[in-house]
């Protein structure tokens, strides 16, 4: 038997782009869930954010990865900022993606040592960022 667990999440940002670790508030969905195991999908319904997964104890791997981001897409530089200004933001979506599917075990994401997933926020700040957690199990 299949079952579903579907929970909306909502983030503040406070920066104008950023990597922001969310791996606490997911592993708490799916502790608040009947499922034990199976895939998370984790999604946001932005188009100038994302989510990755990457590490998270060097603080200095969201800066290079906002800095090779800003360099494959530098702002000003598209024309969609004709209209609002943050073409680059959009690009660095398209380039980072909406989602992650992670599989979990025993209530917990089967993540590496060092990773953690996290929100990409490229045009920010913004009061409210919702993530959409997804259980399969």
């Amino acid at each position: 038997m299949k079952l579903i667990f579907r929970k909306e999440l909502t983030f503040s940002t406070n920066q104008h782009e950023d990597l922001i670790d969310i791996t606490r508030e997911i592993n708490a969905v799916i502790s608040e869930s009947d499922i034990n195991n199976g895939v998370c999908n984790i999604y946001i319904p932005h188009a100038t954010s994302g989510i990755v997964v990457n590490e998270n104890d060097d603080p200095n791997i969201i800066i290079d990865v906002l800095s090779v981001l800003r360099k494959l897409a530098p702002k000003g530089s598209f024309l969609h900022d004709r209209i609002d200004g943050n073409g680059d933001a959009h690009v660095k979506s398209a380039i980072v993606g909406p989602s992650e599917s992670i599989p979990f075990e025993n209530s917990r994401l089967l993540l590496g040592t060092w990773q953690s997933v996290m929100l990409c926020e490229f045009d920010g700040p913004k009061y409210s960022r919702k993530v959409i957690v997804t259980l399969i199990g």
